[in-house]
């Protein structure tokens, strides 16, 4: 399954299974998205977690160099989705300012983080 949510500027956020894990990927778009449009796409992305609980949810962030709080507290309730059904969330593709900012905002101790999609896939027990 692979899902493409729209937003300012293009695609904000790509969804996609790899058996029970889910990869998002949000785009570039995300660094300039309004608070309002970021909540909209989050509900998106969150609506069909909701529906079929994934076995490990993989934010790639690769694409993401820079972002604010609102992504932050959709990154947090993506994570409280997913531990409340026993699965984990972690992080790939994190550029050396997103993991200042991580590291600054102690979400680095929450989130294990990796440098690439696979590594965070296949920590997750999955195959990409």
């Amino acid at each position: 399954m692979s899902t493409r949510m729209s937003g300012v500027g293009g695609e904000s956020f790509k969804v996609e299974r790899r058996g029970d894990i889910v990869v998002v990927t949000p785009s570039s778009a995300i660094e300039e998205m309004p608070e309002n449009l970021i909540e909209q796409a989050a509900q998106m992305v969150l609506s069909p977690l909701r529906e079929g609980m994934p076995g490990g949810l993989v934010v790639d962030l690769s694409q993401v160099d820079y972002f604010g709080s609102v992504f932050i507290a959709f990154l947090l309730r993506c994570h409280l989705l997913v531990k409340k059904q026993g699965a984990e969330l972690v992080l790939a593709g994190v550029s050396d300012r997103v993991r200042e900012l991580l590291r600054l905002t102690s979400l680095d101790t929450l989130w294990a983080l990796y440098a690439t999609r696979e590594e965070a896939v296949d920590s997750l027990g999955g195959s990409d």
